[in-house]
C-alpha cells in the first residue's frame, strides 16, 4: 500500500527518500509527547500544507451559530489553538536560502527513529555558485521533560569558505487581516472548495493577543492570551551555538515574532551546531508573565544537565517504553515498521497528556478541531491499560474533572446524573449536529467501561474508590431516567429511545443495540461496585454519598434496568437488529455506488443516508466484541455475516474492529485484509485525509486487533483468557501484557501459546477454555490444536432486502439481581 521507493522498510525507523510538500509527509513525521506536539513541518517554514504547533488543551472558543435554534443546542464551540512556532531555523549560503525551490538537491533523507524519538533529516545542497553544502537537523520533544523540545542543526560548507547565516525564529502565525493561521489550507488539487467535517472549524479573528515578549542574550520569549477562551501559552527559547569560526549574533522580537541571527564566516570543512531549545507552557488562566518564568526555569535545568543529556533521556525512556509495549510480527518487517509507527503514535498522543485528554488526532493536526472522543475510552485506553496504566489513569481523571460539566449538561437534557459530551476540550458539548453527535449517549457507557477494565486489569481499588466510582454513579443514573418501561410488571422490559449509536448513517433510533448492551453494562458495573464499597469500604462508600447524594434504592433500579433491558433480535433473520427498525429500510447498493462517490457523508444528504441500511462503521459487531460474552458464536457469527457487506467503512475506527471479528468467526483472510486497511491507514492516506492529522483511534485499534484479534486475548468476567487465530503466514507474535500488577510476555506460534511472568505474582490464564499457571521462573507452554473454523472468501448479502422487522424479541442470558456482596474484580465484568 506504499511507495516502497520513498518510504522504505525498517522495522524500527520511518523513511522517506524524496522531497516534497505535501500534507501527510507533515503528519507522519510529525514528533510529540502527549503536552506538546511538533508537526512535520521542514525547518525551513516554507511551502507547507499547515505549520503546526499543538499543545494539548490549549484552546479558543466561538459562538455555534445554528441556522434553526432549539433549546439544549450545544452554544460554545471549541477550537484547538496552533500555538507560535518555533521548528524554524533558515539557512543562507551568500545571503540565498537554502531552498527546494532553488538549490541543487544531491541527497535527501528523513527518518523518525522510534527508539530514540527523534526526527532527523540529511540534506546535500549545491548551490549556483558550486558550494556543497551537508546539513543535518534533528527535532526531538522530550517524553521526560515535558515542557522540553530540541531543534538542533549542524551543518559544514564542504568545499569552500563562505558566509553562512541561520536565522533562528518563534513566529505567532497570523496574518494582516487577522486571519487564524491554525486552520488548515485544502488538500492541494481540491481547489480550496468541499465540505468535510472532519476538519478544523476556521475562526476568522485574532486568536492569540500577546502580551509579554523580551529577548535577553541568546534567548527569546513570546506569551499570549486567548481571546475568548481566556487560556494563556508562553515559549522561550534558547540557543547554543559551538563552531571553530567566527560568528556574531543579532537579535530582533515584535509581538508575533522573535529571531535569533547568527551569522558565520565559515571556512571551507569546517562543522556549525547551533541547538535551539524550546519550552512552553500554558494554563487555564494563570498569567502569561508566570508562564515564561515556567519556561525560563525548565531551560535553565538544561543549562545545568546539558542537551545531550536530553537526548540520552529520551532514549532510556523509550527503552523502557518498548519492553513494555512492543508487538513483534516475527518474519513481516513492512508489517513490524506499520505497527511499531502505530504504537509510537499513542505514545506521542497520551504519554504526558497527564490529566488532558487524549484528542482524536493527538497533537498532529488540526483535524476535528482537537477535539476528544469516545475513540480515547473505546480504542485508546486498551493499549494503555495493559502497557502502562499510569497514563490510562490520567486519561481517566481527565473524565472525573469533566464530572460538573457533564452534570450540567444532563440536567439541560431533562435526564439525572451526568452526560459526557459527545465531543470536547473543555469538557462541554461542543457537537453542533446532534443527530449525529450529541444523540450518541452511549459514550456515557464507553467511559464506564474503560474504567472497568482500568481497574479489572490494575487492580487499582484506590481510584476507583477515591474518585472513579463518581462516573459509575452519574453515568448509571442518566441511564436510569433515559430508559423507560414497557409492559406489565411481570413481563415488562426496559427500552432507551432517541439515540445515536457509533453507527453515524444511522441517526436518533430506539433500542441501539450497542447502546442497549453497553448501557446494560453500565448500570450493573455501577451496581456492583456501589454494593461492593458499602460492604468492604464503608469509609469510601460514605464519602461516595456525600459527594453524589447516592440514594440507597438506586443501587436495586439500577440492577432491575439492567436484567429487563431490551436486547432487539429477529427470530426471522437469526440476527440482532442494530436498531428497532432498521431492517425496515432498504439496503444501499454498496457495490454500485461509485468509487469517487465515497465517503457518503461528502456526497449525500444526510436524510438520504438515514433511510438506508448502511454503515459507516461497526456498530453491533463492536458491541459483540466488547460484551462477546453475552453473544453466542453463533450469533456472532450470524451478526458479523449480514453487517460486513452493509458496511462502508467510511470510518476509520471500523476495520480494526472487523479484523478481529473477522478472525474470531473464523474469515482469517478477511481479518488480514481489514487488519492492513487499519494499519496504513495514514501512512498510505487510504481515506484521504491524514493531512489533517494521524487517525489516533485507529492506531490503539491495531494493538488490540494484534492481542485481541490474532493473540484471542479477553478478560471477560475477570479471568485472563486466549484463543489464537495467526495469520497463516506469521511463524510468531509476541506481545507483553500488565495484569493486576504482574509483566507477562506472551508468545504464540501456530502450535504453541507460551506465557511467561517476567515480575509479579503469579497469573491463572485460560487458553480455549483449559487452565493454566505461570509464576516467575514457571512459564506455561499451551500446545495449540488448531485454530476452530477457517472460512473462505468473505460475507454476501443473503436476500436481506425482502426481510422485515421480526417483533419477536428475547433477552440475552444475563445475570440475576442480586443483594449479596459480589468480589471486586468480577464486578468490572458486568
Amino acid at each position: 500500500m506504499i511507495d516502497r521507493d520513498r518510504y522504505p522498510v525498517d522495522p524500527w525507523r520511518l523513511i522517506e527518500t524524496r522531497y516534497d510538500e505535501e500534507g501527510v509527509s507533515e503528519t507522519v513525521f510529525t514528533v510529540g509527547n502527549g503536552y506538546l506536539g511538533l508537526r512535520g513541518n521542514h525547518i525551513e517554514g516554507r511551502g507547507a500544507h499547515e505549520h503546526g504547533t499543538f499543545i494539548n488543551g490549549l484552546h479558543e472558543t466561538w459562538p455555534i451559530r445554528h441556522a434553526e435554534q432549539a433549546y439544549g443546542f450545544a452554544e460554545v464551540g471549541q477550537t484547538i489553538v496552533n500555538a507560535p512556532d518555533a521548528k524554524i531555523m533558515r539557512v543562507y549560503i551568500d545571503d540565498e536560502p537554502l531552498s527546494f525551490d532553488e538549490m541543487e538537491v544531491h541527497e535527501y533523507s528523513r527518518a523518525l527513529d522510534m527508539r530514540t524519538g527523534v526526527l532527523q533529516r540529511d540534506v546535500v545542497w549545491v548551490t549556483p555558485s558550486g558550494k556543497r553544502v551537508r546539513m543535518r537537523d534533528e527535532r526531538m520533544v522530550s517524553f521526560e521533560e515535558r515542557h522540553l523540545a530540541v531543534l538542533r542543526l549542524e551543518l559544514t560548507v564542504e568545499n569552500a569558505d563562505a558566509p553562512v547565516t541561520v536565522s533562528c525564529q518563534m513566529i505567532n502565525r497570523q496574518d494582516g487581516a487577522g486571519i487564524y493561521a491554525g486552520d488548515p489550507m485544502a488538500p492541494k488539487g481540491d481547489g480550496g472548495a468541499g465540505f468535510d467535517p472532519r476538519k478544523s472549524n476556521r475562526i476568522t479573528e485574532r486568536v492569540l493577543q500577546p502580551v509579554e515578549y523580551w529577548q535577553d542574550g541568546l534567548r527569546s520569549a513570546l506569551s499570549y492570551r486567548v481571546s475568548d477562551s481566556g487560556m494563556t501559552v508562553a515559549v522561550v527559547a534558547d540557543h547554543l551555538i559551538e563552531t571553530e569560526n567566527e560568528y556574531s549574533a543579532r537579535t530582533l522580537v515584535e509581538p508575533d515574532i522573535a529571531k535569533n541571527v547568527f551569522r558565520i564566516q565559515a571556512k571551507a570543512g569546517v562543522p556549525i551546531r547551533i541547538d535551539k531549545i524550546v519550552s512552553y507552557h500554558s494554563s487555564r488562566g494563570v498569567p502569561p508573565r508566570e508562564l515564561v518564568d515556567r519556561c525560563r526555569r525548565s531551560l535553565d535545568r538544561v543549562g545545568v544537565e546539558g542537551v545531550d543529556a536530553l537526548f540520552a533521556a529520551q532514549r532510556a525512556w523509550l527503552d523502557a517504553f518498548w519492553e513494555r509495549s512492543d508487538v513483534r510480527i516475527a518474519g513481516h518487517d513492512d508489517l513490524q515498521q506499520a505497527t511499531r509507527w502505530c504504537l509510537f503514535q499513542l505514545a506521542q498522543a497520551a504519554s504526558r497528556a497527564d490529566g488532558n485528554g487524549v484528542a482524536a488526532k493527538g497533537l498532529t493536526g488540526s483535524g476535528y478541531s482537537g477535539h476528544y472522543f469516545w475513540d480515547t475510552e473505546i480504542y485508546v485506553l486498551p493499549f494503555l491499560t495493559y502497557t502502562s496504566p499510569q497514563w490510562a489513569k490520567n486519561a481517566l481523571r481527565s473524565r472525573v474533572m469533566m464530572l460538573p460539566a457533564a452534570r450540567r449538561r444532563a440536567a439541560q437534557l431533562n435526564e439525572a446524573g451526568a452526560l459526557f459530551p459527545w465531543r470536547t476540550i473543555n469538557g462541554e458539548e461542543a457537537s453542533a449536529y446532534y443527530a449525529a453527535g450529541t444523540a450518541q449517549y452511549h459514550i456515557n457507557a464507553d467511559v464506564s467501561f474503560a474504567l472497568g477494565k482500568y481497574v479489572r486489569a490494575t487492580g487499582d481499588l484506590d481510584f476507583l474508590r477515591r474518585e472513579g466510582a463518581d462516573i459509575a454513579v452519574e453515568t448509571a443514573r442518566l441511564w436510569a431516567t433515559l430508559g423507560f418501561w414497557r409492559g406489565t410488571n411481570g413481563d415488562s422490559t426496559f427500552h432507551i429511545h432517541g439515540v445515536t449509536g457509533p453507527d453515524e448513517y444511522t441517526t436518533v433510533v430506539n433500542d441501539n443495540l450497542f447502546t442497549n448492551v453497553m448501557a446494560r453494562y453500565n448500570l450493573r458495573f455501577a451496581a456492583r461496585i456501589v454494593g461492593e464499597m458499602a460492604a468492604n469500604a464503608p469509609a469510601a462508600y460514605a464519602a461516595l454519598v456525600e459527594r453524589t447524594g447516592l440514594d440507597d434504592g438506586e443501587r436495586d433500579a439500577w440492577m432491575r434496568a439492567a436484567e429487563a433491558i431490551h436486547i432487539p433480535y429477529s427470530e426471522a433473520l437469526g440476527i440482532h437488529p442494530q436498531d428497532a427498525f432498521f431492517l425496515e429500510r432498504e439496503v444501499w447498493d454498496l457495490e454500485g455506488t461509485p468509487a469517487e462517490m465515497r465517503p457518503l457523508l461528502l456526497h449525500y444528504h444526510p436524510l438520504v443516508i438515514y433511510r438506508f441500511q448502511v454503515l459507516k462503521q461497526a456498530d453491533v459487531v463492536l458491541a459483540l466484541f466488547l460484551q462477546g460474552n453475552h453473544f453466542t458464536q453463533e450469533e456472532k457469527l450470524a451478526d458479523f455475516d449480514y453487517y460486513d457487506p452493509l458496511t462502508t467503512g467510511d470510518s476509520t475506527l471500523s476495520a480494526v474492529v472487523q479484523s478481529i471479528m473477522a478472525a474470531e468467526v473464523g474469515y482469517q483472510d478477511l481479518a488480514r485484509e481489514y487488519f492492513e486497511q487499519a494499519l496504513y491507514v495514514d501512512l498510505a492516506d487510504l481515506h484521504n485525509n491524514a493531512s489533517d492529522g494521524v487517525h489516533v483511534a485507529s492506531a490503539g485499534g491495531i494493538w488490540t486487533a494484534l492481542v485481541s484479534g490474532f493473540g484471542g486475548m479477553r478478560d471477560h468476567d475477570g479471568e485472563l483468557s486466549f484463543d489464537p487465530r495467526l495469520p497463516v503466514d506469521w511463524p510468531e507474535l509476541s506481545y507483553p501484557l500488565q495484569w493486576r500488577g504482574s509483566q507477562l510476555q506472551v508468545t504464540i506460534t501456530r502450535n504453541q501459546l507460551d506465557l511467561e511472568v517476567r515480575d509479579g505474582d503469579a497469573v491463572e490464564f485460560t487458553v480455549r477454555g483449559a487452565a493454566h499457571r505461570a509464576a516467575v521462573g514457571e512459564p506455561a507452554s499451551v500446545l495449540l490444536a488448531g485454530q476452530g473454523p477457517v472460512r473462505p472468501g468473505r460475507p454476501t448479502l443473503r436476500g436481506i432486502e425482502d426481510a422485515r422487522r421480526d417483533d419477536g424479541t428475547r433477552l440475552s442470558v444475563s445475570l440475576p439481581v442480586t443483594t449479596t456482596t459480589i468480589p471486586i474484580i468480577d464486578a468490572f465484568e458486568a
